[in-house]
């Protein structure tokens, strides 16, 4: 894959709030989508509206641009005139027998004719192998639409397909973050209106793992996902074993999200080698009647 330059912005800023009180950073990066930023702007996007905090003044110094590398191709020339392209796939392979979430079972994958049987029914040196499966829908990288948690929802069959591909994607990276819940602040920065919002927490190393299916989990919280449905995401993914904290049964980013017509993408992996934006995102599920969930193929095109 091709590297590309992206840039981060590291920073001093204060943030004092009319109703008292204030907050201050030192060193702190962020991603940036160009080469240029000045302290006001970078001050709007500290506080980008519509934010509910009471922000009375903002102060950034000590600015310094950082030039980093991010794996991607989005703006180089394909040698033609035409931009170049790359596909990146955010898919788990479906294997015979593999633990997606713990407690249901894996895939069953085999022949319903093999190739010696066909062959009785082409012309000498013709066969065919016929392909069946046996798998609950939420099995490897999979989509939920509404139907998944209200019965009233949404299946996959009514989920118009222009919900779930060619969407201008962002990443929301919160790897290494101390605290496994995903909550509002982290999403902040982030215009999410119209977009799929891929969280990527980094936990999909596991994935194949006791590890990948324990409680520790990261997930998005309540809040974020309220968040998300407030700001218009279009829809949202993670690279975890569930969106919500798997000790709370009430599912309460399902709930949000779900209820808003936002479709879930769970068990997402790759998001490391993407940009920050400038993507397109697909994941298409079959047109199912009766179900809300099944597997994808999640990728996106830089």
């Amino acid at each position: 894959m091709v590297m590309t330059q992206e840039w981060r912005v590291q920073f001093d800023a204060g943030i004092t709030f009319s109703n008292g009180g204030g907050v201050s950073v030192h060193e702190f990066r962020l991603d940036i989508p160009r080469d240029t930023i000045t302290e006001q702007e970078l001050g709007e996007y500290l506080v980008r509206p519509p934010n509910p905090l009471m922000v009375d003044t903002v102060t950034v110094s000590n600015m310094e641009l950082i030039p980093e590398a991010h794996k991607g191709s989005h703006g180089r020339d394909a040698g033609d005139g035409r931009p170049a392209r790359a596909v990146v796939d955010l898919s788990h392979p479906i294997r015979q027998g593999m633990v997606t979430y713990p407690g249901l079972p894996g895939p069953e994958i085999g022949a319903y004719r093999t190739r010696e049987e066909s062959r009785a029914s082409y012309a000498p040196g013709t066969e065919f192998h016929l392909g069946r499966i046996a798998m609950v829908a939420n099995t490897g990288t999979y989509l939920d639409t509404a139907f998944h948690r209200f019965a009233d929802g949404a299946d996959l069959a009514a989920l118009p397909l222009a919900a779930a591909v060619d969407l201008d994607g962002l990443v929301v990276r919160v790897t290494g973050a101390a605290d496994r819940a995903v909550d509002r602040p982290a999403l902040l920065p982030h215009d999410v209106r119209g977009r799929a919002v891929l969280i990527h927490t980094g936990w999909d190393r596991h994935w194949g793992t006791d590890t990948y299916g324990a409680a520790e989990h990261p997930y998005l919280t309540k809040a974020g996902a309220e968040w998300l449905v407030e700001q218009g995401a279009a829809l949202v993914g993670i690279d975890s074993v569930n969106i919500d904290d798997i000790a709370d049964t009430t599912r309460p980013a399902h709930t949000a999200l779900l209820a808003a017509g936002i479709p879930i993408v769970e068990h997402l992996r790759g998001l490391d080698a993407l940009p920050p934006d400038g993507f397109r995102f697909h994941a298409a599920p079959p047109a199912v009647e009766g179900l809300g969930t099944f597997p994808v193929r999640a990728y996106v095109v830089l």
